[in-house]
C-alpha cells in the first residue's frame, strides 16, 4: 500500500468515527418518569432513543437506581416519537389540568436530543396525544414489572407464578400491554419447566397460546 492509500485509509477511518460521534450525540431521547411517593414502586423510568436503544429504572425510591436495557418494536417506538411530535416535543408544553384532584405522582416527559431538551411535569392531563402517550409508557411498565415478578418467582416463589400468571392474564385481556409478545419467552421457561406446578405450567402454554395467536 502506498502512502497515498495509506492516507486516505486513515482519513476514511477517522472520518467514520467522528460521524459516529456525532450521531450518537444526535441521537433523540424521549424520557418518561414517574413519581409517586407512598406506592409500589415509587419511582419509574423508561428511556427511548430514535435508534432504538431502550432503559427502564423501576424501584422504590431508597433503592439505588440500575437501569436496564430491554428492547420495544419499531411501530411503538414510532408511535412514540410521532405522539411526541404532536406535543411539539414538549417544547412549552402546559399538560396538567390545573384542578384540584386527587394526586395521581408526578409524571414528566422529557425531550433531548444534543443540546436541545425540552420537558413538562404534570399530575393529570385530559390532551389526547399526552394521554395516549402516558398510556403507551404506563403498559411498558407494567409489561416490563410482569416479566420481572414472573422471572422472581421462578427462582424463589414457584407455587407463586400460578398467581403471577392470572395477573399478567388480567392486563394481558384487559389490553394494557403494548407488546405482550415480549413475555413469550419467560413463559415458554414456565412451561417446560418440570419443577413448577402442572396448573401454571397449562396457563403458561394457554397464554403464550393466545399471544401467538393475536399476531
Amino acid at each position: 500500500m502506498n502512502g497515498m492509500c495509506r492516507y486516505a485509509l486513515r482519513f476514511l477511518v477517522l472520518f467514520l468515527l467522528v460521524a459516529s460521534c456525532v450521531s450518537a450525540d444526535q441521537d433523540a431521547v424521549i424520557t418518561y418518569r414517574k413519581i409517586f411517593k407512598g406506592s409500589v414502586p415509587e419511582f419509574t423510568e423508561i428511556k427511548v432513543t430514535q435508534s432504538g436503544k431502550c432503559t427502564f429504572d423501576i424501584r422504590q425510591l431508597s433503592e439505588e437506581a440500575d437501569p436496564q436495557p430491554f428492547e420495544i418494536g419499531d411501530a411503538l417506538r414510532l408511535k412514540i416519537f410521532a405522539l411526541a411530535g404532536d406535543l411539539n416535543d414538549f417544547r412549552g408544553a402546559d399538560l396538567d389540568v390545573h384542578r384540584r384532584i386527587a394526586n395521581l405522582g408526578d409524571k414528566t416527559f422529557r425531550y433531548e436530543k444534543g443540546s436541545e431538551v425540552h420537558e413538562t411535569t404534570f399530575n393529570y392531563t385530559t390532551n389526547p396525544s399526552a394521554s395516549q402517550l402516558y398510556q403507551i409508557f404506563e403498559g411498558l411498565t407494567r409489561q416490563q414489572e410482569h416479566i420481572l415478578v414472573l422471572q422472581r418467582r421462578m427462582r424463589y416463589d414457584r407455587l407463586g407464578l400460578n398467581e403471577a400468571l392470572m395477573t399478567f392474564e388480567t392486563d394481558y385481556d384487559r389490553k394494557l400491554i403494548p407488546e405482550p409478545e415480549r413475555l413469550l419467552p419467560v413463559l415458554e421457561q414456565i412451561a417446560n419447566d418440570n419443577r413448577i406446578v402442572d396448573i401454571a405450567r397449562e396457563r403458561a402454554r394457554s397464554i403464550a397460546a393466545r399471544i401467538r395467536g393475536a399476531k
